[in-house]
C-alpha cells in the first residue's frame, strides 16, 4: 500500500512566513515547505536538545497587542437550516449556544492544546452566520490579547468548538452534517507581523 505524501496546498510567499524563514527550494523560491520535510533541530522551538517536547519560554518577549481571526463551516440540509431559523430544535437556540461555547473554548485553549501558553484574553467574539447556498453555518472568531505570544490557537479553538456545538445541537435531526474549513484567516502583531491569508 502506497503512502501519499501531503504538501501545503497554498503557495505562501516568503514574506508571509516571517523573518528568518528559509524555503527548502532556496532563498528566492516561493515553493512551500512540505509537511514531511526535515527541519534542523535548532529551528524547532518546541523541542529541547534531546528531542523532547517543551513549552517555549516567552518570558523575555515584550508584551504587544495581538489579535487573530479564524473560521469554521458546518454544512447541513436546507430543511435543517429552516429548523434552526424557526428555533424548532430540542436543544434550543443554536446561535446563542454555539457562540457562547466558542467564547468559553477560547479561554480554555491552554487546557486543550498541551504546548499553548495560558493567556489573559482581553476580547473574544464568536459569530454564527447562516447561509442559504450551500445551506450551512459559518462560525467566525476573533480573539485579542496584549502579551508575549499570539492568539492564533485561541481563535482556531473558538471556531472549531463553536462548529462542534452546532453539530451537537442539530445531530438529532441530521447526523450527516459536516464540519470543514477550520482555518486561520488572519493574525496581527508579534515578531512575524501581520499575516492575512487568502480566502
Amino acid at each position: 500500500m502506497k503512502t501519499r505524501r501531503t504538501t501545503l496546498a497554498a503557495q505562501w510567499p516568503t514574506a508571509l512566513a516571517g523573518p528568518g524563514f528559509k524555503s527548502p527550494a532556496g532563498p528566492e523560491s516561493d515553493h512551500p515547505p512540505s509537511y514531511n520535510e526535515l527541519v534542523p533541530s535548532g529551528e524547532l522551538t518546541h523541542l529541547d536538545a534531546q528531542g523532547r517536547a517543551r513549552m517555549v519560554d516567552v518570558g523575555d518577549k515584550p508584551s504587544t497587542a495581538r489579535w487573530a481571526t479564524a473560521r469554521a463551516v458546518v454544512s447541513f440540509s436546507a430543511s435543517t437550516l429552516d429548523r434552526i431559523r424557526a428555533g424548532d430544535l430540542k436543544k434550543g437556540d443554536v446561535r446563542a449556544v454555539a457562540e457562547l461555547a466558542g467564547i468559553q473554548a477560547a479561554k480554555r485553549t491552554a487546557d486543550l492544546i498541551p504546548l499553548c501558553h495560558p493567556l489573559a484574553l482581553s476580547h473574544v467574539e464568536v459569530r454564527l452566520d447562516l447561509q442559504d447556498d450551500p445551506p450551512g453555518a459559518v462560525l467566525t472568531s476573533t480573539v485579542r490579547t496584549t502579551g508575549p505570544t499570539g492568539v492564533e490557537m485561541e481563535a482556531l479553538t473558538a471556531a472549531a468548538v463553536a462548529a462542534l456545538t452546532v453539530y451537537d445541537m442539530i445531530k438529532s435531526v441530521e447526523r450527516g452534517a459536516r464540519i470543514s474549513e477550520v482555518r486561520l484567516l488572519e493574525k496581527h502583531g508579534g515578531r512575524s507581523g501581520d499575516v492575512v491569508l487568502a480566502e
